[in-house]
């Protein structure tokens, strides 16, 4: 039971490593920073986001900074960038399920899915 995500860099096809975010959320209307994350070589970080003890129900969001990530990339970008930050905003339950939301990015679009 928890929560992870990766970032994956489409234009480049590669992990996207170094990108910061931030985790915020939980139950109610609400949403508080939980914590700010950047990361790894894998495009993951070393750690879950939420763990079962963390009491992952509720809505929550990941807002990563992409625009600040493919500014420091060799890929061409508009220029001010098309996407700055990306929220990715979802709801878990309180049961057992592992959650993973991952990003897909480039400089002109993004996707999700709801990973396990």
């Amino acid at each position: 039971m928890g929560l992870t995500t990766h970032g994956l860099d489409t234009a480049q096809g590669k992990p996207a490593t170094g990108v910061r975010f931030r985790l915020r959320g939980g139950g109610g209307h609400e949403r508080k920073l939980v914590d700010s994350y950047t990361t790894n070589a894998d495009g993951r970080t070393d750690t879950p986001l939420l763990q079962g003890e963390d009491g992952i129900g509720g809505t929550w969001e990941l807002v990563y900074l992409v625009g600040e990530y493919f500014a420091g990339q060799a890929v061409v970008q508009d220029d001010p960038p098309f996407l700055d930050e990306v929220t990715i905003r979802f709801t878990m339950g309180e049961d057992e399920r592992h959650y993973q939301a991952p990003l897909l990015v480039s400089p002109w679009a993004h996707s999700t899915y709801r990973g396990s």
